[in-house]
Parts: C-alpha cells; structure tokens; sequence
C-alpha cells in the first residue's frame, strides 16, 4: 500500500518519526538505526519536534485484527531485511525492528555469513534459539539482499564483522552498567561506528541527557 513517504519531518523520537504529508502526520515507528540516520540530518527539541525539513522514508504497512501500524526505513535495503526478518516463526514486526535496532543490516548479513547467533541474539527480545533460526531461514536470502543493495562485500565482510564485534562489546557495557538491553542498543546505535570506547562514551553521553 505504501511504499514510500516523502514529507516534512515533524516529530522525531528514538522509536518513531512523524512525517507531514500535505497536511497529514504519519506516524512511523522506525529503528535504532534509522533514528541515528535521522538525527544526523535534523535538529530536534526536547519534546521530539522536529525541524521539519523534508525526508523520505521507506515504508511497511503492517495490518492485524487488533491493529495497524506503518513502519519506516531510511533506505529500502533495510525495509528489506526488515521484510524477510517477519517471515521467520517467532519474529514479528516489533521483534524485526528490535534486531534491525541492535545490528545495522550489514551487520546482520555478517553476522548470518559467520553464523554468529550471539551477534543477533543481543537484540532486545531474540533468544539464542530465534537468532539460530533467523540464520538458518535467512542466511542465504540476506546476504543476497544485502550484497545486491551494494552494502557490502566479501573484502568488506571482515570490517563489518570487527564493527559488529564492537557495538556488542559496548551493550554488553552499557547493560552491566544498569541500562536495559533496548537503552543500551539505541544509544549504542545512535553513537555511531568506533572502537568499542568511543562507542561507550557517546553512548553514555546520549544516555544522560
């Protein structure tokens, strides 16, 4: 139904985005991921409002019996590891979102093509044996998605690896330190590539605001 909304950014907050168009708000939840593209490109208040430049964002629509919800991608590889995360049993939008929040979808394909379950299982609600079937159900289709999007190649595959390493690393800090798993993934998300003390450290600072 929708592919695509291009709009005013109105609201902007770690778990969803509202995008303007023509006078009408979409509220889009959205990933780690995609809220740490956002903030990069646009100033936000306290409250969440936004500067309300325009932004595009790729989009799901999920309908159920008791609900309908869209979901938003800053680009389609992720709507599309996003789409194949929901085929596997035990997976539902939320949980594709939590994984899509922990791992950036590089890092997911990675993590698939070194059958690093550990990897996916930090994900906030994924236990070990989900992150198993996600490898076992996807592996192959991931990686097709992922390296036919251009994100990532076999020379790149160790760098995404290390870079996965690393943003584990820095949840598993931040965790111990008393934050949640979901705190933790976003922050961690939010703060960007880096070796897993640079990761820590802006973490803790988007933490404490």
């Amino acid at each position: 139904m929708f592919y695509y909304l291009n709009g005013k950014l109105t609201y902007l907050r770690p778990d969803y985005a509202v995008i303007d168009c023509g006078g009408v708000g979409y509220q889009m939840m959205i990933s780690a991921t995609t809220y740490a593209q956002l903030s990069r490109r646009h100033e936000t208040m306290p409250d969440g409002s936004c500067d309300e430049k325009t932004e595009k964002l790729f989009a799901y629509f999920s309908v159920k019996e008791d609900s309908q919800e869209l979901y938003g991608f800053y680009n389609e590889e992720e709507r599309d590891i996003f789409k194949l995360l929901i085929t596997v049993s035990g997976i539902g939008p939320k949980g594709a979102l939590s994984v899509l929040s922990a791992l950036t979808p590089a890092e997911i394909a990675a993590a698939c093509a070194g059958d690093d379950a550990k990897a996916i299982a930090r994900a906030n609600g994924i236990g070990m044996k989900t992150a198993q079937k996600v490898i076992i159900e996807l592996k192959d289709k991931i990686a097709k998605t992922v390296s036919e999007a251009g994100a990532i190649s076999e020379t790149e595959s160790a760098g995404y690896k290390g870079q996965a390493s690393a943003m584990n690393d820095a949840i598993s800090a931040l965790t111990v330190l008393g934050y949640s798993k979901s705190e933790a993934a976003k922050a961690a998300r939010a703060a960007g590539n880096g070796t897993v003390e640079e990761i820590i450290k802006k973490a803790l600072t988007l933490l404490m605001k």
